[in-house]
């Protein structure tokens, strides 16, 4: 059993992993500023699904059996001292950093959203990396990042777990081998806070021996895991708007809607995909399995699977029968890519991928058409673009499902 205090615990991810950590037996403490519930307010969007008060959620965790999980209100981004006495107070074996904004068209809706996914996103990771080695303590910190710190030039080579293998040559022609972070690539600014805080733990595991594990994790689909499933209160988030709704998650949603599927410009961006069962269990795993002591900070990537994003559309169509809408491409990026991915790390930890393949499309379909009645429709378009003069939303053409 270990203590783990999550940073986050009230997130899309951050919530189904705490009740899972508890479920495994460990202690857990979730510190969470409810910042998601109130970005929600300040977009005018919600959850799909019903979303219980914090205290609500926890107390019917313990009416289902669940071992009692503490939770502390607290910026981690703000509140320095706060987090560092906590830190000391509680002694956790583990961190786990949920605590950054975690939505890339958020991060370029405007210029006041940049500049609080930065300072949000950046101070929230260092104050812990600092009040670790301030409080000269031994603690894994578990970090969740994403597969968007590598871009997606579509270039045919297969993504590493972090790492790249290169051969310097020196003036003299002497060859020099060296391991250096793989090159980051970001897409928005959020990516950008990502890669960032690659060199935040390259820093602190080099200076002050501190055991990091950086999680690079896909595109996440689907709702619920088997703690979410035991009371209503304990649902998870099932975001759909423009800004915070992931892809696979957003089209589900618009066919129970029957709006048509917005499939951005060709839909030949390629991505990597997990659905939050495996996410919950790449955590658990992740914390299972911590570096030594003077490693250097390891990294995995956190997929089970590559989709381009036409394929998902229409795979969602033949599924529900919707109509697929091709519209302007928000994004400044490649029209067309292909993704390559190792994903070794997990899979020799004991992974068991779950796919789409696996019957779990269907149990998220039917959430999206139990809670459809809850649809704000004009959240539905994305609005935040990446570049000026863009037209987020124009439908091109509409599609009829095969």
């Amino acid at each position: 059993m270990k203590k783990i205090l999550v940073l986050g615990g009230d997130g899309f991810c951050g919530w189904p992993t705490s009740l899972h950590l508890s479920a495994l037996g460990h202690d857990v403490h979730i510190v969470d500023n409810l910042s998601r519930r109130a970005i929600d307010e300040e977009l005018g969007a919600d959850s799909l699904t019903p979303i219980a008060s914090m205290e609500d959620r926890l107390a019917a965790w313990e009416e289902t059996g669940g071992t009692p999980i503490a939770f502390t209100n607290l910026d981690c981004a703000a509140d320095y001292y706060g987090l560092r006495d906590l830190i000391a107070t509680y002694e956790p074996d583990t961190i786990i950093q949920f605590a950054e904004q975690r939505a890339a068209p958020y991060s370029m809706r405007n210029e006041e959203c940049k500049i609080y996914t930065v300072n949000n996103n950046i101070s929230a990771t260092h104050n812990v990396l600092a009040a670790i080695a301030d409080l000269r303590a031994d603690i894994h910190v578990v970090h969740l990042g994403t597969m968007g710190v590598y871009g997606y030039d579509g270039d045919g080579l297969q993504i590493p777990e972090g790492y790249l293998d290169v051969q310097v040559s020196a003036d003299d022609g002497s060859k020099f081998d060296r391991s250096i972070l793989y090159p980051t690539n970001p897409g928005s600014v959020y990516h950008m806070t990502k890669s960032m805080d690659q060199l935040m733990f390259q820093f602190y595991a080099k200076n002050d021996g501190m055991r990091i594990t950086d999680l690079h994790q896909g595109i996440v689909w689907g709702t619920q895991t088997e703690e979410t499933r035991r009371h209503e209160n304990l649902i998870n988030r099932f975001d759909y708007d423009g800004d915070y709704g992931t892809v696979l998650n957003r089209f589900l949603m618009q066919a129970a809607v029957n709006h048509p599927l917005t499939v951005h410009g060709t839909g030949g961006q390629t991505r990597a995909f997990i659905h939050i069962q495996d996410t919950v269990q790449c955590l658990a795993l992740a914390v299972a399995n911590p570096p030594e002591r003077g490693d250097r900070v390891k990294i995995l990537n956190q997929m089970t699977e590559t989709h381009r994003v036409r394929d998902l559309a229409y795979l969602v169509a033949d599924a529900t029968g919707a109509d697929v809408a091709m519209v302007d491409n928000p994004r400044n990026e490649a029209a067309e890519n292909d993704l390559w991915v190792s994903n070794k790390g997990f899979i020799d930890l004991g992974l068991k991928p779950m796919t789409l393949q696996d019957g779990l499309l269907t149990e998220t379909i039917e959430i999206s058409q139990k809670y459809a009645d809850r649809c704000l429709m004009n959240m539905i378009p994305c609005v935040s673009t990446w570049t000026d003069g863009q037209k987020p939303g124009v439908v091109q053409d509409v599609i009829a499902a095969e």
